[in-house]
């Protein structure tokens, strides 16, 4: 089982020091979340800032929110990102749904998934070296990955589901063991039945915290922050993994329903916890 690490966004300068530590670790990759209106880094400078110093570690959105973006510049620095990296990247994408990223981006909340729908075509036309379209050519760079860098998407309803199957390479689940399994079979289903070769790449996330009883405060003060707006952040709050044995038993569980890796997202600013999850795993 691979596993992965979310990183906090409220301590952007330790950033660095958390990409060194799970550099060394046993981990597979690092995720970073995708908000406008809110106090985060944004994503895709952050991980090329940790594409350059790391040389192993997959570097992930989880999740870029490309209704946000313009889609042919968008294009381009996904395939910037993955070719400076030599293909470490992997472009995890979701439609969102908070309506004030919307209005400081000015774009119609109404329409951010047939929008996305659209961009992702457009993106593997781009990547693909195709030109853009009429009275525009090709835009580079070519990525390191043939066809651009991997696409995951995350989401829960049906269309989103679907939607793995059409556009992307894997399904991002940001749901406990309790019901994730139920979101594999669909996304899987749904693989098969649009004739797609092979299986798709499952990626499970959890919210965990490791440490003593003021770093697990911090990261529930943290998360709970975070979804505010969303409705739902008493539930989110709760299911946090703060012992090693949760954090264990969560890992095996989704790798018993067919993850191929799962993603600790961490909301505590303590880097420590990097070597703490390491130990345990």
């Amino acid at each position: 089982m691979h596993v992965g690490l979310g990183l906090p966004v409220t301590d952007p300068e330790s950033l660095l020091d958390w990409a060194s530590r799970a550099e060394a670790g046993p981990f597979t990759t690092l995720g970073l979340l995708d908000r406008l209106v809110y106090d985060n880094p944004e994503p895709l400078v952050t991980l090329a800032v940790l594409a350059g110093a790391t040389t192993r570690i997959r570097l992930q959105t989880e999740v870029l929110l490309p209704p946000l973006r313009e889609t042919a510049l968008l294009a381009k620095q996904a395939a910037t990102l993955d070719r400076l990296s030599g293909g470490r990247f992997v472009l995890g994408v979701g439609i969102g749904g908070r309506a004030d990223d919307h209005v400081a981006a000015g774009t119609d909340l109404r329409t951010r998934g047939r929008r996305m729908d659209e961009q992702l075509a457009t993106m593997r036309r781009l990547w693909a070296g195709e030109p853009y379209g009429e009275g525009a050519g090709p835009i580079g760079p070519a990525p390191a990955r043939p066809g651009g860098p991997e696409v995951l998407i995350g989401g829960f309803k049906p269309r989103a589901l679907e939607r793995v199957a059409r556009w992307g390479d894997g399904f991002l689940a940001a749901a406990p063991p309790s019901w994730a399994g139920g979101l594999f079979d669909t996304v899987r289903a749904a693989w098969k039945a649009h004739g797609r070769d092979g299986s798709p790449r499952i990626v499970a996330q959890v919210g965990a915290a490791i440490g003593p009883e003021p770093v697990i405060d911090e990261a529930r003060a943290a998360m709970g922050a975070y979804y505010a707006s969303s409705g739902v952040a008493d539930y989110m709050v709760a299911g946090m993994l703060t012992t090693p044995a949760a954090v264990r038993d969560a890992v095996a569980r989704l790798g018993d329903l067919g993850a191929d890796e799962v993603m600790l997202y961490c909301f505590g600013r303590d880097p420590g916890q990097a070597d703490r999850f390491a130990d345990l795993l």
